[in-house]
Protein backbone atom coordinates (compact mmCIF):
# COMPACT_ATOMS: atom_id res chain seq x y z
CA UNK A 1 0.00 0.00 0.00
CA UNK A 2 1.11 3.37 -0.84
CA UNK A 3 2.65 5.58 2.21
CA UNK A 4 0.95 8.33 4.53
CA UNK A 5 3.21 10.93 5.01
CA UNK A 6 2.44 13.97 7.48
CA UNK A 7 4.97 16.47 7.80
CA UNK A 8 4.98 19.47 9.86
CA UNK A 9 6.76 22.25 11.76
CA UNK A 10 6.76 22.15 15.62
CA UNK A 11 8.22 24.58 18.47
CA UNK A 12 10.41 23.16 20.99
CA UNK A 13 7.67 22.86 23.68
CA UNK A 14 5.46 20.89 21.08
CA UNK A 15 3.26 23.65 19.20
CA UNK A 16 2.64 23.36 15.74
CA UNK A 17 0.62 26.82 16.18
CA UNK A 18 -0.06 29.88 18.40
CA UNK A 19 -2.25 30.90 20.26
CA UNK A 20 -5.18 33.50 18.83
CA UNK A 21 -5.40 32.01 15.16
CA UNK A 22 -7.63 34.83 12.88
CA UNK A 23 -7.69 35.70 9.30
CA UNK A 24 -5.10 38.08 9.80
CA UNK A 25 -3.02 35.57 12.04
CA UNK A 26 -3.77 32.26 10.75
CA UNK A 27 -0.91 30.34 12.32
CA UNK A 28 -1.38 32.54 15.54
CA UNK A 29 0.68 34.11 17.45
CA UNK A 30 4.13 33.38 17.07
CA UNK A 31 3.41 30.55 14.87
CA UNK A 32 5.10 31.89 11.61
CA UNK A 33 8.35 31.57 13.48
CA UNK A 34 8.40 27.79 13.30
CA UNK A 35 8.18 28.28 9.13
CA UNK A 36 11.14 30.14 8.59
CA UNK A 37 12.71 27.77 7.32
CA UNK A 38 10.70 27.24 4.31
CA UNK A 39 8.78 30.90 3.95
CA UNK A 40 11.49 32.81 4.51
CA UNK A 41 13.55 34.96 1.95
CA UNK A 42 16.31 32.74 2.10
CA UNK A 43 16.82 28.98 2.95
CA UNK A 44 20.07 29.22 5.74
CA UNK A 45 21.50 25.84 4.24
CA UNK A 46 20.64 22.97 1.80
CA UNK A 47 19.16 20.94 4.86
CA UNK A 48 16.23 23.43 4.59
CA UNK A 49 15.90 22.97 0.24
CA UNK A 50 15.93 19.24 1.12
CA UNK A 51 13.01 19.32 3.76
CA UNK A 52 11.20 21.49 1.74
CA UNK A 53 11.38 18.85 -1.14
CA UNK A 54 10.12 16.12 1.32
CA UNK A 55 7.24 18.88 2.09
CA UNK A 56 6.35 19.60 -1.50
CA UNK A 57 6.51 16.21 -3.25
CA UNK A 58 3.54 15.34 -5.02
CA UNK A 59 0.73 13.27 -3.64
CA UNK A 60 -2.28 11.86 -4.68
CA UNK A 61 -4.69 13.03 -1.92
CA UNK A 62 -4.64 15.42 1.28
CA UNK A 63 -6.81 15.30 4.20
CA UNK A 64 -6.85 18.35 6.55
CA UNK A 65 -8.83 19.76 9.41
CA UNK A 66 -11.49 22.48 8.72
CA UNK A 67 -9.18 25.02 10.83
CA UNK A 68 -6.30 24.68 8.51
CA UNK A 69 -8.38 25.52 5.42
CA UNK A 70 -9.77 28.92 7.02
CA UNK A 71 -10.63 31.17 9.90
CA UNK A 72 -14.59 30.31 9.69
CA UNK A 73 -16.39 28.87 12.65
CA UNK A 74 -19.77 27.32 12.37
CA UNK A 75 -21.79 27.17 9.37
CA UNK A 76 -20.56 27.82 5.71
CA UNK A 77 -21.88 31.52 6.04
CA UNK A 78 -19.31 33.57 3.93
CA UNK A 79 -17.67 32.57 0.67
CA UNK A 80 -14.41 31.32 1.54
CA UNK A 81 -11.87 28.85 -0.76
CA UNK A 82 -8.46 28.41 1.37
CA UNK A 83 -5.63 30.41 2.19
CA UNK A 84 -3.97 29.69 -0.73
CA UNK A 85 -5.64 32.10 -3.58
CA UNK A 86 -6.68 30.67 -6.95
CA UNK A 87 -4.21 27.88 -6.99
CA UNK A 88 -2.98 25.84 -4.07
CA UNK A 89 -0.30 24.27 -3.43
CA UNK A 90 -1.90 20.43 -3.68
CA UNK A 91 -2.73 19.92 -7.29
CA UNK A 92 -4.90 16.98 -6.05
CA UNK A 93 -8.00 16.36 -4.02
CA UNK A 94 -8.27 17.49 -0.55
CA UNK A 95 -10.70 16.30 2.24
CA UNK A 96 -11.80 18.99 4.84
CA UNK A 97 -12.89 17.43 8.02
CA UNK A 98 -15.74 19.06 9.30
CA UNK A 99 -19.43 19.41 11.51
CA UNK A 100 -20.52 21.63 8.48
CA UNK A 101 -21.62 19.77 4.83
CA UNK A 102 -20.50 22.24 1.80
CA UNK A 103 -20.22 21.41 -1.98
CA UNK A 104 -16.89 20.49 -3.25
CA UNK A 105 -14.58 23.21 -4.80
CA UNK A 106 -12.59 23.01 -8.03
CA UNK A 107 -9.69 25.26 -7.61
CA UNK A 108 -7.20 26.20 -10.26
CA UNK A 109 -3.85 23.47 -10.77
CA UNK A 110 -6.21 20.67 -10.03
CA UNK A 111 -7.00 21.13 -6.51
CA UNK A 112 -10.50 20.36 -5.36
CA UNK A 113 -11.74 20.73 -1.99
CA UNK A 114 -14.25 17.97 -0.56
CA UNK A 115 -16.19 18.33 2.42
CA UNK A 116 -16.64 15.13 4.92
CA UNK A 117 -18.70 15.27 7.83
CA UNK A 118 -18.54 11.79 8.98
CA UNK A 119 -15.21 12.24 11.02
CA UNK A 120 -11.23 11.16 10.26
CA UNK A 121 -12.34 7.75 8.93
CA UNK A 122 -14.36 8.92 6.40
CA UNK A 123 -11.98 11.20 5.07
CA UNK A 124 -9.06 9.10 5.25
CA UNK A 125 -10.95 5.90 3.26
CA UNK A 126 -11.83 8.63 1.10
CA UNK A 127 -8.27 10.08 0.26
CA UNK A 128 -7.10 6.53 -0.07
CA UNK A 129 -9.76 5.76 -2.82
CA UNK A 130 -8.78 8.69 -4.63
CA UNK A 131 -4.83 8.47 -4.09
CA UNK A 132 -4.65 5.22 -5.71
CA UNK A 133 -0.10 4.64 -5.56
CA UNK A 134 0.21 8.25 -5.16
CA UNK A 135 -0.13 7.87 -1.80
CA UNK A 136 -1.89 10.11 0.86
CA UNK A 137 -0.48 13.38 3.23
CA UNK A 138 -2.23 14.41 6.51
CA UNK A 139 -2.00 17.95 6.17
CA UNK A 140 -2.74 18.81 9.27
CA UNK A 141 -3.39 20.58 11.49
CA UNK A 142 -3.16 19.65 15.41
CA UNK A 143 -6.12 17.52 15.96
CA UNK A 144 -6.12 15.92 12.05
CA UNK A 145 -2.72 14.29 13.15
CA UNK A 146 -3.17 12.89 16.63
CA UNK A 147 -6.60 11.65 15.16
CA UNK A 148 -4.51 10.23 12.54
CA UNK A 149 -1.60 8.76 15.15
CA UNK A 150 -4.31 6.99 17.23
CA UNK A 151 -5.68 4.97 13.65
CA UNK A 152 -1.88 4.04 13.38
CA UNK A 153 -2.57 5.24 9.33
CA UNK A 154 0.98 7.61 9.24
CA UNK A 155 3.78 5.97 7.88
CA UNK A 156 6.47 8.61 7.40
CA UNK A 157 6.66 11.48 9.89
CA UNK A 158 8.63 14.63 9.47
CA UNK A 159 8.97 17.35 12.19
CA UNK A 160 10.60 20.38 11.05
CA UNK A 161 11.78 21.69 14.90
CA UNK A 162 12.10 24.80 15.17
CA UNK A 163 14.47 26.89 18.03
CA UNK A 164 11.34 28.64 19.28
CA UNK A 165 9.18 28.50 22.32
CA UNK A 166 6.07 29.37 21.80
CA UNK A 167 4.66 28.41 25.04
CA UNK A 168 0.74 27.92 24.45
CA UNK A 169 -0.96 27.13 21.35
CA UNK A 170 -2.23 23.91 19.44
CA UNK A 171 0.19 21.49 20.89
CA UNK A 172 0.56 18.56 18.33
CA UNK A 173 0.94 15.17 20.47
CA UNK A 174 -1.54 16.25 23.44
CA UNK A 175 -3.12 12.84 24.31
CA UNK A 176 -0.66 10.80 22.14
CA UNK A 177 0.31 7.65 24.09
CA UNK A 178 3.09 6.46 22.20
CA UNK A 179 4.82 7.83 19.05
CA UNK A 180 5.67 4.05 17.63
CA UNK A 181 8.21 5.64 14.94
CA UNK A 182 12.24 5.63 15.33
CA UNK A 183 14.47 8.58 13.30
CA UNK A 184 16.07 7.13 9.72
CA UNK A 185 17.26 10.80 8.69
CA UNK A 186 18.33 13.92 10.63
CA UNK A 187 19.21 17.35 8.64
CA UNK A 188 20.75 20.40 10.53
CA UNK A 189 20.08 23.79 9.77
CA UNK A 190 20.20 27.64 11.84
CA UNK A 191 16.21 27.67 10.75
CA UNK A 192 15.10 23.95 12.26
CA UNK A 193 16.32 20.38 12.96
CA UNK A 194 14.38 18.40 10.36
CA UNK A 195 13.69 14.45 11.29
CA UNK A 196 12.53 12.22 9.25
CA UNK A 197 10.83 9.14 11.46
CA UNK A 198 9.24 6.11 9.87
CA UNK A 199 7.00 3.55 11.35
CA UNK A 200 9.27 1.08 13.64
CA UNK A 201 9.05 -2.54 12.32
Amino acid sequence: MPDTTCHMSISLDGFVAGQDQSRENPLGKGGRELHGWHLGDERANDADATAEGWLMRPRGAYVMGRNMFGPIRGEWDEDWDGWWGSEPPYHAPVFVLTHHAREPIEMEGGTSFHFVTQGFEAAYAQARETAGEDGIDIAGGASIVRQALAAGVIDELTLDVAPVLLGSGERLFDGVESLGFEPVEVLHSPLATHIRYRRAG
